[in-house]
């Protein structure tokens, strides 16, 4: 399921916890797809990298990604823990964890668990670290999320939470006034917990973290394939229309000047995501 620009076509609430069971082997296939496309973005590099420094993980200790999606981030946590250690990832998708499984080499430590991240499988205090990149939007209760991210920590135990902010969402239109209303639209329609990135902070505090002063950040720049028609962005506007947002005039006059500019390659599209370090008291 691609865009004839070649960019995934998903399904509309593909990321959610709730549809995790009713996708399609296409709606699957087209999910991996935009995950991989990511991992190659220098933005979600950048904080991941980050992430996996801030966490100094060691050997024989136990690690946890909540929301693995296809567990790249699990096979480099497992390389660091070492066979004496244990590094899970966590899914709401059983597809995604059987691309997952089919990724890992039969030497590694890496194990998969369906879980979803307000019911983590594991016991108080049992889990020396965790990371959580981009879930807490798609989370109805991402308090619930990070509650049960301090429980599984133990003392001394660290935790890092990745999450876009779409109120940081920027772009350069000739159509303002209709990026805007797409924009509000999206805020109440496309995810549970737009603006994630901003409360990560006072999240992990609620749950009774030692949140670090460092927050990382790093600006996610959509690719220019991504802007075409068949990209996310004209997928978006195409659901803008379809529920009375925008006229079809409207949307035609958005989509092809933001196609116009991906062609010439002056486009820019971002969203700015933000990393949250907590450490467990004791």
């Amino acid at each position: 399921m691609t865009s004839d620009a070649g960019y995934p076509r998903t399904t509309r609430g593909a990321f959610k916890e709730s549809r995790a069971g009713d996708l399609s082997e296409d709606d699957v296939a087209a999910l991996v797809r935009v995950l991989d496309l990511q991992e190659l973005s220098p933005a979600v590099q950048r904080l991941r990298d980050w992430t996996l420094d801030r966490l100094e993980l060691a050997d024989g200790e136990s690690a946890v990604d909540v929301g693995c999606g296809t567990g790249s981030e699990v096979r480099r946590m497992a390389l660091r823990v070492g066979d004496s250690g244990r590094a899970t990832g966590v899914d709401t998708n059983p597809r995604l964890l059987e691309v997952a499984a089919d990724r890992t080499p039969s030497h590694s430590s890496a194990r998969w668990s369906l879980a979803s991240a307000s019911d983590l499988p594991f016991a108080d205090g049992s889990v020396d670290a965790v990371r959580c990149e981009r879930v807490f939007q798609h989370l109805e209760d991402p308090q619930a999320a990070a509650d049960e991210i301090a429980r599984v920590l133990r003392p001394g135990g660290r935790a890092v939470v990745v999450d876009s902010d779409w109120g940081t969402f920027v772009t350069v239109t000739d159509e303002p006034e209709i990026m805007r209303r797409v924009q509000e639209w999206g805020w109440r329609t496309q995810w549970p917990n737009p603006f994630a990135g901003r409360h990560l902070r006072a999240q992990l505090r609620t749950a009774g973290l030692e949140v670090d002063d460092d927050i990382g950040s790093s600006a996610l720049v959509l690719p220019p394939e991504a802007l075409l028609g068949g990209g996310p962005l004209g997928r978006t506007v195409e659901s803008a229309q379809d529920d009375g947002v925008i006229t079809a005039d409207e949307a035609a006059r958005l989509v092809s000047g933001v196609e116009a500019s991906a062609q010439r390659g002056d486009a820019f599209v971002a969203v700015t995501m933000f990393a949250v370090m907590g450490r467990r008291p004791g």
